[in-house]
């Protein structure tokens, strides 16, 4: 290990289970404290238990770190609140948020109610402003004083957000918000010596073992375990530090030992009448520009771009 968390001060929320955790780990092994988050919920969201967050804080110090547990509903203002509060009154500084939690409820559209976008779009995208806004006026505060901080915010996206995924339209687009989340904040908070970047991570969670049960399953040999939680870890670990000083409002996806730099929407060809079109003229312009634009990759779960199961 390099120690380049030394000194340092994380947060990270859904610690308790999968990625959160192995980033929490991995944050105390290069000399993070962490705060460890976690509300203890179910897959789906139901109940709470302290014991997750508390469990991987104990593992931390067992290993020779520093974290304190903190159970709070990161998606209300007070958890929010309290999360920062917990961080600074325990440590005395703040440098690095890792947002991570978040739970799923698949439908197909026609099937999705009204409680199940509203809890997932509540806990992925509120769930990552909320912490991400009491944090920032802590640093904002710190630069205003006199002492602009080398402050990381690591928000957790999807490829599910990036290019859509059939039966999860609450979670796309939650996870879609979450890229746009961290371009506004990551031109907003530069002058205060903030840095937000995001991660769409592919690995073995309880999001994701059961559903893609083959894909995740690590393998039988002891071979390279591709999808294990752990190996997004490092890229989350030093896009938090100090070392990442000039790399903001990017998004990366991490899997297994692959690292993509993700390109977002850029204008393709164009067409310009100079006047206003007929609804006639505009759809043959339409046609004519699509068929010398890029051809788009299919939405996850479906066959070609456009079509559903």
């Amino acid at each position: 290990m390099t120690g380049i968390h030394a000194g340092r001060v994380a947060v990270v929320t859904g610690a308790g289970r999968g990625l959160g955790r192995a980033h929490a780990l991995a944050l105390a092994a290069e000399g993070a404290r962490v705060v460890v988050n976690d509300l203890g919920a179910g897959p789906a969201g139901q109940g709470a238990s302290a014991d997750p967050a508390r469990l991987v804080a104990e593992e931390i110090r067992a290993r020779g770190g520093e974290a304190v547990a903190h159970g709070g509903d990161i998606a209300t203002d007070e958890g929010a609140r309290s999360l920062v509060a917990t961080a600074l009154e325990t440590y005395g500084r703040l440098d690095a948020l890792v947002n991570n939690a978040g739970f799923l409820r698949d439908r197909m559209l026609v099937n999705l109610g009204e409680d199940d976008w509203d809890a997932v779009v509540r806990v992925h995208l509120k769930g990552h402003f909320l912490p991400l806004r009491h944090a920032a006026a802590h640093w904002r505060a710190r630069a205003k004083a006199g002492s602009v901080p080398e402050a990381r915010v690591v928000n957790t996206t999807s490829g599910a957000g990036l290019l859509g995924s059939v039966g999860q339209a609450n979670y796309a687009a939650a996870k879609a918000g979450v890229v746009a989340l961290t371009l506004v904040a990551a031109a907003e908070l530069a002058r205060y010596g903030v840095q937000v970047n995001a991660v769409a991570p592919a690995a073995r969670t309880r999001m994701t073992e059961r559903v893609f049960a083959e894909a995740m399953a690590a393998p039988e040999d002891g071979g390279f375990d591709a999808m294990a939680p752990a190996n997004v870890s490092p890229l989350v670990v030093w896009l938090a530090s100090a070392d990442a000083t000039g790399v903001t409002g990017r998004v990366f996806e991490a899997e297994a030992g692959r690292i993509t730099v993700m390109e977002g929407w850029h204008p393709g060809p164009t067409a310009d009448k100079r006047d206003r079109w007929t609804p006639g003229e505009a759809g043959t312009a339409v046609r004519e520009l699509l068929a010398g634009a890029r051809t788009e990759g299919p939405v996850y779960g479906a066959e070609e771009p456009g079509q559903g199961l």
